[in-house]
């Protein structure tokens, strides 16, 4: 009897809670050894150096800048994308997500660039200093409406209707929304942004299962395998004259000599606060900033809830989404005083990333942020890196968006 009630009571038992969900290697809280962890680190920081300098191309030249001030700028987001990782990874959501520049803010900074009241200024460093000082201020002024429906608790009360369910359009929108971004930067220059597609898609999905090995290495080191064999492969067609009588546009897009970067770049700088100057206010700048901050806040609360997945953690309660929101309104703030340029949000291609590498280790993300940090002030060796040309990096997008919304 004692026997038959031992089973009875083991075959109603639940099953065991799994500490990680299926397709997770490391969740938020575990981490990989630290060699493996430092390389994902930097492929993180790899990914995201990619939308940083995209930004920076559109934005800068549109302000009078050169290549000394796109350098500048590029290292200036670095800087504070850094430090708003290791917030947000603090105090913030406590997830793996990169906050990064957001293409939200990309159209009211090209209508601050392109107003008439600084084409009156003649020197263009003149002018670039102005177009900054004005977008500082906008950003300043926009930085406040995340920080009040986040900090005040206003973004939990919509967060509350975000069923699972309900959830998943949102998702689904954030990573397919940003694919302008991927597929015409690849085709720019289709012999360098296709061979790295084909790359990342064998490494990550064909080569692991005709080795079958239990270590992941191609899948999960998939984009520095393709970012350093197309790359090799872009300096021997720039060296070999590939490019040499093609259109201006396409060496931009094709060569790896073309960015401007490195001769651009200090060696040794670090960003500092109003750095450009003090800060001018405008009110429709400003409300075209708070509009974009919206946009980026709707943007970043998809990634939060895709990297909590990715991170096997759970659900993300709308107390967190809330807190998040908040804290990428300093964010945005510190973006504002130090001059960047443009606003931040959480990281979409990072979110990707984790779904590709299959690790959602808070750790991984931190270390990614000490490579920001550290490339933003050593501004020459951070130019190399940033010199890769785009339609590799748009490349590594076309994959990574579409993990989001998988």
């Amino acid at each position: 009897m004692a026997v038959g009630e031992g089973a009875k009571v083991d075959a109603l038992q639940p099953f065991p809670v799994k500490e990680q969900l299926p397709g997770v290697h490391f969740c938020v809280s575990s981490s990989p050894p630290w060699p493996e962890a430092i390389l994902l680190g930097f492929q993180h920081y790899l990914v995201m150096l990619g939308t940083t300098v995209m930004i920076s191309t559109i934005i800068v030249p549109l302000m009078g800048g050169g290549n000394v001030e796109k350098a500048e700028v590029v290292n200036t987001l670095l800087f504070v994308a850094g430090i708003n990782t290791l917030l947000q990874t603090w105090f913030g959501t406590r997830l793996p997500v990169v906050i990064g520049g957001s293409y939200a803010f990309i159209i009211p900074a090209i209508s601050v660039a392109l107003s008439s009241k600084y084409s009156q200024y003649i020197k263009p460093h003149q002018r670039f200093k102005e177009s900054m000082r004005a977008l500082q201020g906008a950003l300043i002024i926009g930085s406040f409406l995340p920080m009040v429906i986040g900090f005040f608790g206003f973004w939990r009360i919509f967060a509350r209707f975000l069923s699972p369910l309900a959830a998943i359009p949102l998702v689904t929108l954030t990573g397919l929304g940003l694919y302008a971004h991927g597929f015409p930067q690849l085709a720019n220059c289709i012999e360098v942004g296709l061979p790295a597609l084909i790359l990342v898609v064998l490494l990550s999905q064909y080569v692991p299962f005709l080795m079958k090995s239990k270590v992941s290495i191609f899948d999960r080191f998939a984009v520095l395998f393709a970012v350093a064999i197309v790359w090799a492969y872009a300096e021997i067609l720039t060296a070999a004259g590939a490019y040499d009588n093609r259109p201006a546009k396409t060496q931009i897009s094709c060569r790896t000599d073309r960015s401007g970067l490195i001769s651009g770049a200090s060696w040794i700088k670090v960003p500092y606060p109003f750095q450009w100057g003090r800060p001018t206010f405008n009110a429709g700048n400003a409300f075209a900033m708070m509009a974009a901050s919206f946009v980026a806040v709707v943007e970043s609360t998809g990634v939060y809830i895709a990297a909590s997945r990715y991170g096997s953690a759970t659900p993300v309660p709308p107390s967190v989404l809330s807190r998040g929101i908040g804290w990428q309104g300093v964010g945005i703030l510190l973006d504002g005083i130090f001059g960047t340029g443009n606003g931040s949000t959480a990281s979409v291609e990072n979110a990707g990333l984790l779904g590709l590498t299959q690790v959602g280790s808070r750790r991984v993300i931190q270390i990614s942020a000490g490579f920001m940090l550290f490339f933003s002030v050593l501004g020459k060796f951070g130019a190399v890196v940033a010199s890769i040309p785009l339609p590799i990096v748009a490349a590594l997008y076309c994959v990574l968006f579409a993990y989001v919304f998988q």
